[in-house]
């Protein structure tokens, strides 16, 4: 990546957009590695969209219904190029991409995951923590190929599971670690 400007970040959400905030916040610091050029979303009416929005930040949004994963995957792809995209960030981004998506963009998609991989890959990931009895849990920041979950760890934050957890108290003591995790990996990232 070039080392005299910020790395142009495409941003996919599904939701509210919590890490997609955090990501932003770290962009918005003086001398960032990265700038936020668009965010994506499957889901016209997700909450993130609207906050970017009133941020300035470029959106696009379309929902793969009724035109097929290739006709959407490749509007998304259209959009992100247009913006000048050259890392994607997946934030609470709850489609699976496709093989030919991933290969286009191959090294250079990441993705933040409440687990602590590869441990727990997929939905449920506290929930099944918690099950196992395990001691602690987390997230990753790892890099996307085409299986689920499946990609180079770039980083991990540990969280402990206490006594008479839920996976609902343990996600929201995961997702504080996640706000602070994935801005420091995505920094690294566009800096090698």
């Amino acid at each position: 990546m070039r080392a005299d400007e910020p790395v142009k970040v495409g941003i996919l959400i599904s939701g509210r957009g919590s890490n997609m905030q955090s990501l932003v916040a770290a962009a918005e610091q003086p001398g960032a590695a990265y700038q936020v050029a668009i965010i994506a979303s499957d889901k016209p009416d997700a909450a993130g969209l609207r906050w970017a929005a009133e941020q300035g930040i470029a959106t696009f949004a379309l929902s793969p219904k009724g035109i097929g994963k290739a006709a959407y995957e490749a509007a998304v792809d259209t959009a992100l190029r247009e913006a000048g995209v050259e890392i994607i960030a997946l934030a609470g981004y709850m489609r699976l991409l496709s093989g030919d998506f991933v290969g286009r963009w191959r090294g250079r998609i990441v993705n933040i995951h409440p687990s602590l991989l590869p441990l727990y890959k997929g939905l449920d990931t506290h929930a099944r923590a918690i099950a196992a009895g395990d001691a602690e849990a987390g997230c990753s920041v790892h890099i996307v190929t085409e299986e689920l979950d499946d990609g180079d760890v770039l980083g991990q934050a540990r969280v402990p599971i206490l006594p008479g957890d839920d996976a609902d108290a343990l996600a929201a003591r995961v997702l504080v670690e996640e706000h602070r995790l994935y801005p420091k990996i995505l920094t690294e990232f566009v800096r090698r």
